[in-house]
């Protein structure tokens, strides 16, 4: 191969399966490219700082493409970088990919650059002890794929930064910026460098959080919870940046992907409101615009923590630090499964695992509810409802029905004003949970989708004839008291809240543990074996199966998550007898192996079923079932998201610039409804 004649670079990087070029321009691609030849039957790519021929490797052609980053984008002369930089460490002599030098003297250095194959804490904890070994205040980690920039505090704690300054910029002048919603559209964390926003968490405890002496998720609860507000105060520019990207792809041709989809959007005739939720150049100012922003949040989303709770990171450059690993995270998404992920690590992990609870997947959420097609007229409740997923997406669901005047729709979070109509069925859905961390974020998102008034109720499901006893709890009755009476204008006796009238009942209960508790036991049929003896100890989840169909009126209909096992196992022949003399089996889902990864491996389908009734749903022995098997979960065999690609491997994004998820979920949902209506039910004529 001549010199001049190109090769695709991706070919090049991608095949080692350790390096991407996600954080490169297609122009500084193209310029290293042709930099590339062939010699001896091997690639040699010649340096952009030392202009000469070096072997194509992988970890060179990134190295290349920063440089050629560093020169053309922020703008450092050649003579400011150096390449294999020497670093003493005592007596021994290691080397940094690359350095950017002070430019008033040119000796002494300004940042170390790493490119490393490696996993990130690895490459990352490398970079650190380079930038002490150089007193440098600046660090950058790079695989191509993510982009990480740090400044030194000390040795023990380097904050991340926004973006790496640049040649005629200083650090401040990055922390002081200028920052609205449609930079942190732009600039999203969590779509430029592949991560979630589990992945930041678990840095922050690595970071600070372990060795700080806080409750990990008390804290950082306070601290989303505070960008959460700040983001919504900024909800009106969201909304006009979303109508102006749907107009600009209406006229393209183009598909809609990561890399153009915000680029277009030019508005900069628009005054958008500055975010708060930012790291400062002064930690102390740092520290008192984000209690500050924490107070107005506590003001309007309140019961979720008592207005006198302060932030309880109390050391200032810990704050400054935890604030900048979230300040580039764009919380909000169409179906706030963002903040799901990270809720559902900070849970209690070893607790919720113990307990078989899992967050309920979002596309499993989507599917469900769109083939329970709620109404407007209907009360919904979740017994199980962890984050209140389906409660949340129920009323998306029956919001955009009403938006759009009955037609039925997979619902996104739309952030927009409701209207009293859409207000006036927020008092018909709720959620109940026994863990009480649980029901904080519930409430959190509930409040955030729309609902002031909130019904998620901390309380025990199946051990309903202690729930008066929580009216003596002050603090209790303070927070739930509303929401508990409302539920209990549909029990058919206030007194024995054990039977309800609600049309729906969606939920995920716990699959592990068994209840051993005989009083409890008493309560339910299915523990009671066929000559009338009572089981020392049943599942769980089988005693919310007849719990949910006590809260469900004739006619009404569920969907509940359940172990494969409960469908074919011969030992719960009894169970399957129990369900189908007081419901019809509607439809049956086999969800794929990855579903509930990498939590657990447990195969699981969704059960719907409407109980029987003599006008809409009337007995028979004789009726068609729907029977389907998702054959693709959206997740890999290690519980990893697989997201949609256009024909050259990149990522697509929806029109709320989300990435989207590949799964068949939504097919089966489809094919659903088509059945339904050729078989007349109820819920879908």
């Amino acid at each position: 191969m001549s010199k001049g004649r190109t090769v695709d670079i991706a070919d090049l990087t991608r095949s080692s399966g350790k390096y991407d070029l996600v954080i490169f321009s297609r122009e500084s691609i193209d310029r290293v490219e042709k930099n590339i030849s062939e010699k001896d039957k091997k690639h040699v790519i010649t340096c952009l700082k030392r202009e000469k021929d070096i072997q194509a490797k992988p970890e060179e052609i990134i190295r290349q493409l920063m440089l050629d980053k560093l020169i053309y984008e922020y703008e450092y002369p050649k003579d400011l970088l150096s390449v294999e930089y020497g670093v003493s460490f005592g007596r021994e002599k290691k080397s940094a990919d690359i350095v950017i030098l002070n430019k008033a003297d040119k000796t002494s250095v300004y940042c170390v650059l790493e490119i490393k194959k490696h996993n990130a804490k690895d490459g990352k904890d490398q970079l650190k002890s380079y930038t002490n070994a150089t007193g440098a205040p600046l660090a950058v980690w790079t695989n191509g794929t993510e982009m990480t920039c740090y400044e030194r505090l000390d040795p023990n704690y380097f904050e991340p930064l926004s973006d790496l300054p640049k040649a005629g910029e200083n650090i401040d002048d990055v922390k002081n910026e200028r920052f609205t919603y449609l930079d942190l559209m732009q600039k999203d964390r969590l779509q430029e460098e592949r991560k979630s926003l589990k992945q930041l968490i678990q840095e922050m405890e690595d970071e600070v959080l372990a060795n700080a002496g806080v409750d990990v998720f008390e804290e950082v609860f306070k601290l989303i919870f505070t960008k959460l507000y700040d983001e919504m105060e900024s909800a009106d520019d969201r909304i006009q940046i979303e109508r102006e990207m749907k107009r600009i792809h209406k006229k393209s041709d183009k598909e809609f992907l990561v890399e153009d989809a915000v680029t277009e959007v030019k508005m900069d005739t628009f005054d958008f409101r500055q975010l708060e939720f930012r790291s400062r150049g002064d930690a102390h100012h740092t520290k008192e615009v984000i209690n500050t922003l924490f107070k107005k949040a506590k003001n309007k989303w309140q019961d979720i923590f008592d207005k006198g709770e302060p932030l309880k990171i109390t050391d200032e450059n810990h704050l400054q630090i935890c604030v900048g690993f979230l300040q580039n995270v764009k919380l909000f998404n169409s179906n706030l499964q963002i903040i799901d992920e990270a809720f559902e690590y900070l849970v209690n992990k070893s607790a919720k695992g113990e307990k078989g609870q899992y967050f309920t997947p979002r596309n499993v959420i989507d599917m469900a509810v769109y083939m329970i097609n709620p109404k407007d007229t209907e009360y919904m409740i979740d017994t199980a409802c962890g984050s209140c997923g389906f409660t949340i997406h129920t009323l998306f669901n029956v919001w955009e029905k009403i938006r759009s005047s009955g037609k039925s729709q997979f619902a996104n979070f739309s952030n927009q004003r409701l209207t009293q109509e859409q207000k006036d069925y927020i008092d018909k859905v709720f959620g109940i949970d026994f863990d009480e961390k649980t029901v904080r974020v519930a409430r959190t998102l509930n409040m955030i989708a729309g609902d002031g008034r909130t019904n998620v109720l901390y309380l025990n499901s199946l051990d309903y004839t202690r729930w008066e006893e929580r009216l003596r709890d002050a603090e209790w009755s303070r927070t739930y008291l509303q929401g508990y009476y409302r539920l209990l204008d549909l029990a058919k006796d206030r007194k024995v809240p054990k039977e309800f009238n609600f049309d729906i009942v969606m939920a995920n209960p716990p699959f592990a543990g068994d209840i051993k508790d005989g009083r409890i036991i008493s309560n339910y049929d299915m523990a009671f074996n066929e000559k009338g003896k009572r089981v020392n100890k049943i599942s769980r989840d089988i005693l919310f199966i007849e719990r949910n169909l006590d809260f469900l009126k004739p006619g009404g209909r569920m969907a509940i998550v359940l172990p494969q096992g409960r469908f074919n196992n011969t030992s719960d022949q009894r169970i399957r007898e129990c369900i189908m003399d007081r419901a019809r089996l509607v439809a049956v889902v086999g969800l794929d192996v990855n579903t509930f990864k990498p939590h657990t491996g447990t195969k699981t389908s969704v059960l719907f079923i409407q109980k029987w009734d003599e006008k809409i749903n009337p007995k028979t022995d004789d009726y068609p079932i729907f029977m389907a098997v998702s054959e693709n979960s959206g997740k890999d065999n290690s519980g990893d998201e697989i997201y949609e690609t256009d024909s050259k491997g990149n990522r697509k994004l929806d029109e709320h610039s989300h990435l989207i998820q590949k799964h068949d979920l939504r097919d089966i949902a489809f094919a659903f409804e088509k059945w339904a209506k050729k078989n007349k039910l109820s819920f879908w004529k």
